[in-house]
């Protein structure tokens, strides 16, 4: 029951996490356009957005494989991987996905897709070479989970948007660096019109990280308790956590856009901070809790 609400819950999530977006994106159009007197720049902010919205639900994927410079792993390269996650994708009563591989010796995982028919599961060749089966078992049915749980479209959305909107954001601060000529000879209200589109063009990433942020760390709690269903084994996704924890390499093709989709932060905090005020930006929950609570599991 849990997790019927929890797909639920993130179907409309999806509606409301395009919705906020598309929100956003429109009244920096707005502000601008009104500070210029030139309704055509709302015109080109709203058609941007939904175009965009629309090629980031369907090829978000791609786009992120792209990004991670993922292959695809064909059934003949690696046989075992592909009957390890056909034989859970069978248990879980999903489609098998596709599997693709990172070159990199980091330990970590991420699936994508925009629905269960449509999903892919990545592999490091780091974390296919450290894990043994049980452990990477583990990992399989977390990122099923993910799947079966609609995670995915979620996560692989936000990768993408948060994109465009920082895209727009630069343009309309350029924008507005170029014409500042113009807005001097405007009155009162497009002079603060002008003010508040820069507000919300400073702003737009900072926002645009809460609501990658928004995606609840307790999904992967989630995911953890629902793939051990799959396996009956906790201790192997707890052994593999154990293994990624231990590995202090990040991952080169990770990026902050990125990171969030992944099993485990790929980043390895080379970009950030430690203390109270820097775990309110983390993307993950802390594996050591993960790891507690899947032992508790036993």
């Amino acid at each position: 029951m849990i997790v019927y609400q929890h797909i639920a819950s993130n179907k409309i999530k999806t509606a409301l996490l395009i919705g906020a977006f598309l929100i956003l994106i429109i009244a920096l159009g707005f502000v601008f356009s009104e500070s210029y007197n030139q309704p055509e720049i709302l015109y080109f902010a709203a058609g941007f957005s939904i175009i965009y919205s629309l090629i980031s639900y369907y090829f978000s994927s791609n786009i992120t494989l792209a990004i991670s410079r993922a292959r695809e792993v064909a059934k003949q390269e690696s046989p075992d991987l592909h009957n390890l996650v056909e034989n859970l994708a069978i248990t879980a009563g999903l489609p098998t996905p596709k599997i693709y591989v990172i070159d990199d010796t980091a330990l970590n995982a991420f699936a994508t897709g925009r629905n269960p028919k449509n999903s892919v599961i990545v592999f490091t060749t780091g974390i296919l070479e450290k894990l043994n089966k049980a452990e990477l078992e583990g990992v399989v049915a977390h990122e099923l989970s993910h799947v079966g749980n609609y995670d995915i479209r979620l996560m692989t959305l936000v990768v993408v948007l948060i994109g465009i909107l920082t895209l727009l954001a630069d343009f309309f601060l350029r924008l507005s660096f170029f014409g500042r000529g113009r807005s001097r000879n405007g009155n009162q209200a497009q002079g603060i019109m002008l003010a508040l589109g820069l507000i919300l063009a400073i702003l737009s990433p900072i926002i645009a990280t809460l609501i990658q942020l928004a995606i609840s760390r307790k999904r992967e709690f989630l995911a953890d308790a629902s793939g051990i269903l799959l396996t009956r084994y906790p201790e192997g996704l707890a052994n593999a956590l154990a293994k990624i924890a231990g590995d202090t390499e990040p991952l080169e093709a990770a990026n902050k856009a990125t990171a969030h989709l992944y099993i485990a932060n790929p980043l390895k905090n080379r970009h950030g901070g430690v203390g109270w005020f820097s775990s309110l930006f983390n993307t993950h929950p802390p594996i050591q809790e993960r790891i507690k609570r899947l032992r508790e599991m036993t």
